[in-house]
């Protein structure tokens, strides 16, 4: 399973980097999206896939002595995908204004500036 896991990260960082390759703007802004649902799934598997109880521990106990989730990852995957919808968001506002301004999304076209504009 953590196979499988391992070569779709792969798969969305190389999706992503051809997207982000693009010369459009939207192109860059999907290829985003997917490199970060990469990360996501590539901080998921650093944290080992484990089905377990909780990591409490006991009033008895000074150790835990059962295979537990580790929150850590998970808490990180969690961050990860607010900030990464607020990169998004912005992103997506800022390529509408210079496609108001320029008239173009293609990002060889968008080289000029104020002067020549």
């Amino acid at each position: 399973m953590e196979f499988l896991l391992a070569i779709i990260t792969g798969l969305l960082y190389a999706a992503g980097l051809y997207m982000m390759m693009r010369r459009s703007l939207v192109k860059l802004i999907l290829g985003l999206i997917i490199i970060g649902n990469g990360a996501n799934l590539l901080i998921f598997l650093l944290g080992r896939i484990t089905k377990g109880s909780p990591p409490i521990i006991g009033e008895h106990e000074k150790l835990l002595s059962d295979i537990y989730a580790d929150p850590v990852p998970q808490a990180l995957i969690l961050t990860a995908i607010v900030i990464s919808f607020g990169l998004q968001s912005f992103a997506i506002i800022l390529v509408k204004r210079a496609y108001k301004v320029v008239k173009t999304d293609d990002l060889d076209k968008m080289k000029a500036t104020d002067e020549e504009v």
